[in-house]
């Protein structure tokens, strides 16, 4: 597998991608791609990644795993190429900063700005095959971004974690919330966004941790 990741991921991932998991988990995903339609494409399977150095790393979203429509996927959790229609979770995400912050919702549906700023938008699992939500699930991607969750906590300070739905909140157990702040919510699905997820305020609460630990705000 071709990997176009930033080299400060490349480094602190070197183990991972050493290890005989990671072999297995490519020869999967290697057959998956060759068998039929697969997301996102090759190329951007480490977006979030490749776009958001390690070191750049201000805030970490999780997802579970990539939308599994085509066009869609672009490697980054929640996010869709230029000019596909917004996912409702996207929807919903956008209608909360709106009322958290006051923003317009943008036409775009890509946070590849977000990354660019220094969100990691990290699904669990990198890859998916064409209309089977979580089919690439338990081949060994989550033990791959553990290890990514785990760098980013271990070492580096006052890092905004936000975990949406009980998926994303698994993760707690890897992160010190006395070093970090850990903002938990139901998931922005409309199954469950009524539930907590419009109100939590997560993007301006981000933002003030931020700004109170002497870094730039992400502007949403």
């Amino acid at each position: 597998m071709k990997v176009r990741i930033d080299p400060s991921w490349a480094i602190r991932l070197k183990d991972e991608f050493d290890a005989p998991y990671f072999q297995t988990l490519a020869d999967f995903v290697k057959s998956e791609y060759k068998a039929g339609p697969c997301y996102p494409p090759g190329a951007d399977i480490f977006n979030a990644f490749d776009l958001c150095p390690f070191e750049a790393v201000k805030v970490v979203i999780i997802g579970q795993d990539p939308y599994h429509e085509p066009g869609q996927a672009e490697g980054l959790c929640f996010s869709v190429a230029e000019g596909v229609k917004m996912p409702p979770s996207l929807v919903n995400i956008f209608k909360e900063i709106s009322d958290d912050l006051g923003r317009p919702v943008p036409p775009s549906g890509s946070l590849r700005r977000w990354a660019r700023q220094g969100v990691l938008l990290l699904n669990a699992t990198l890859t998916v095959r064409a209309h089977q939500a979580a089919s690439h699930a338990g081949h060994g991607w989550e033990t791959f971004t553990d290890a990514a969750i785990r760098h980013v906590a271990a070492e580096r300070d006052h890092v905004v974690f936000m975990l949406w739905g009980s998926y994303a909140q698994r993760k707690r157990e890897m992160i010190d919330p006395e070093r970090h702040l850990v903002l938990a919510s139901p998931h922005p699905s409309p199954l469950s966004a009524h539930r907590g997820f419009f109100g939590n305020h997560h993007f301006s609460r981000a933002n003030d941790y931020l700004k109170a630990h002497g870094q730039t705000p992400i502007d949403w």
